[in-house]
């Protein structure tokens, strides 16, 4: 008898008419009876059963699964509702063989979710790619169905920036199975992986392709200080901010801005490290090229001042050809310390061409070279032993320099100010502004440098001073200077001689301390007309009495005149 015809039925089987007899005898009830009792003896709850679908409503898809009742399913239990038929075949999971109302329960979704679980193991590993549709969203990520739910977290969506859900939603795509957890029923996917290994594989294809000297269209994808990365189609490759115009570009944004088409010339392609590259001003001829011909040594331009540094200024002679004027090439009369005290960026400048070294693209350039040059005829103007006159504009502390006309100085070094008197500081005797008459020592019209001396005005009075303090003269002074060594004592008006420490003794060898202002009587132990120096011994002195003196005086002062008198001392 066929099973079938007994399910989805609770009347007792004594009540069953056979068609060829009105009743069944005891003997063939009792058959009948175990028969159907058998027919229920493989049926498990928690275990996976095939139906057929016997009935379709609006809300339900009724399932008999040959059991005495048929299982009611959910229609969004089914993924293909509308070429749903009555007699599908359908496995289902067997929750109860029958609830209160005594219908049997069944789930389609439970059954779909362990045959996908089987058919995944027996299939896939981690690292298999698989591909599935994007369902819906949950927190931290998407739910994708690969024949069961599998979790697609949000980082692992995209290559870059939060996934687009919303765009994803209802797509099917191929993913990475990045964890298997059948302990928890759970796999974790990746698009991103996905995504990833494609543009590896087509950038690989796109370096290959790519060749020197090619002109590619691409997208501007970053900009930063130094340059631009521009998109190529699946390979970024670098534009250099010096690779971008012939002119001067201060920063990448005055030439581009995020996502602008531009093409580029491919200028080295490096496989190994996936570096690529770009020039930008390569599309045109470099005007360097024609700039011996313009630019020749000698040539008068115009250009305008674009970068200004402490050395000099850059002038810009056209688009990416520019000329350097240094700050010693800018007149030849003033003393420029810093070039904006003369220009300013933006001015435009007249200037001379000096030097040009194509290979290095460097062109020198000189402003001062367009007005006449002072020193030029200097020599003839002035000459070794002439006087001249001139006001003391500058002061150091090696000297003091005079204007002898306009552009023109001459240098009196501290050491030609007077022939007696050891000056430690020019201002001790010259003042800025004061007139002054001086010789002229030498004149350098090369280094432009006119040597003058202010003690030479005079005659040398040192041959005279040799034979008036000879070896062993006596006489009387007043000490101005207390140093370390010793102390200088002036013998007359202008000229001081030294008398050291070692000499500075009383009968009793004892070291006497003196201070400015005190009369000592001395002798001569030499004198040197050739260093202009006299060295002393104490003969006697007198007792100190406060005397007013100038407060600089008390300080030790160790000029270099004065180290000369050490030297001496120690090599004696």
């Amino acid at each position: 008898m066929d099973d079938s015809k007994l399910s989805g039925t609770n009347n007792s089987l004594k009540e069953v008419k056979d068609p060829d007899t009105e009743t069944l005898n005891e003997k063939e009830m009792q058959k009948l009876e175990k028969l159907y009792s058998q027919s229920f003896i493989n049926f498990k709850e928690g275990e996976l059963v095939e139906g057929k679908v016997s009935e379709i409503t609006s809300r339900d898809v009724m399932i008999d699964i040959g059991y005495k009742s048929e299982g009611r399913l959910p229609l969004e239990e089914f993924n293909n509702v509308d070429s749903l038929k009555i007699g599908d075949s359908v496995k289902v999971f067997l929750e109860s063989k029958e609830d209160e109302d005594g219908t049997v329960i069944v789930s389609k979704r439970r059954a779909d979710r362990h045959l996908g679980w089987k058919y995944i193991e027996d299939n896939h590993q981690e690292g298999d790619i698989i591909e599935g549709k994007v369902i819906k969203k949950v927190r931290g990520g998407m739910i994708v169905n690969i024949g069961i739910d599998a979790f697609l977290p949000g980082s692992l969506a995209s290559i870059k920036g939060p996934a687009d859900m919303d765009g994803m939603l209802g797509n099917t795509y191929k993913f990475k199975i990045v964890k298997i957890t059948p302990s928890r029923k759970n796999i974790v996917l990746s698009r991103r992986a996905i995504v990833e290994e494609e543009l590896r594989k087509k950038s690989e294809e796109l370096l290959d392709e790519l060749k020197e000297g090619q002109v590619n269209k691409g997208r501007v994808k970053n900009i930063t200080d130094f340059g631009a990365f521009i998109d190529l189609g699946g390979v970024d490759g670098l534009l250099h901010i010096t690779d971008m115009s012939w002119g001067r570009v201060n920063h990448p944004s005055e030439i581009l801005a995020l996502n602008d088409e531009v093409e580029v010339v491919i200028l080295n392609v490096d496989k190994e490290s996936r570096k690529v590259s770009l020039g930008l001003k390569q599309k045109t001829e470099s005007p360097w090229k024609s700039a011996e011909k313009k630019y020749a040594v000698g040539t008068k331009i115009k250009g305008k001042v674009v970068n200004i540094l402490p050395y000099g200024v850059f002038v810009e002679l056209e688009k990416g050809v520019e000329g350097l004027v240094h700050i010693s090439e800018m007149s030849w009369v003033r003393k420029i310390k810093h070039p904006n005290e003369l220009l300013a960026i933006g001015d435009v400048v007249e200037a001379m061409v000096l030097s040009l070294d194509m290979e290095k693209q460097r062109i020198s350039l000189g402003l001062k070279q367009l007005e006449p040059n002072p020193w030029e005829g200097v020599e003839d103007r002035y000459t070794e032993g002439d006087e001249v006159t001139g006001k003391v504009h500058h002061i150091t502390d090696y000297g003091a320099f005079v204007a002898l006309e306009d552009g023109i100085d001459g240098l009196i070094h501290v050491s030609d100010l007077s022939w007696t008197k050891k000056v430690n500081d020019t201002k001790e005797v010259l003042k800025k502004g004061q007139t002054v008459t001086a010789k002229v020592l030498f004149v350098d019209a090369e280094n432009q440098r006119i040597s003058l001396g202010l003690k030479q005005m005079q005659e040398d009075p040192w041959p005279e001073l040799v034979e008036k303090y000879s070896t062993g003269t006596k006489c009387k002074g007043k000490v101005v200077k207390v140093a370390s060594f010793g102390m200088f004592v002036e013998l007359e008006e202008g000229l001081e001689g030294l008398l050291h420490k070692s000499g500075a003794k009383n009968s009793d060898e004892e070291h006497i301390d003196f201070k400015p202002g005190q009369q000592v009587e001395v002798s001569v132990i030499k004198i040197d007309k050739n260093k202009h120096q006299i060295r002393l011994k104490l003969e006697g002195f007198e007792e100190f009495k406060e005397v007013e003196v100038n407060k600089e005086q008390l300080k030790e002062q160790e000029s270099l005149e004065s180290s000369d008198y050490v030297e001496e001392e120690t090599s004696s």
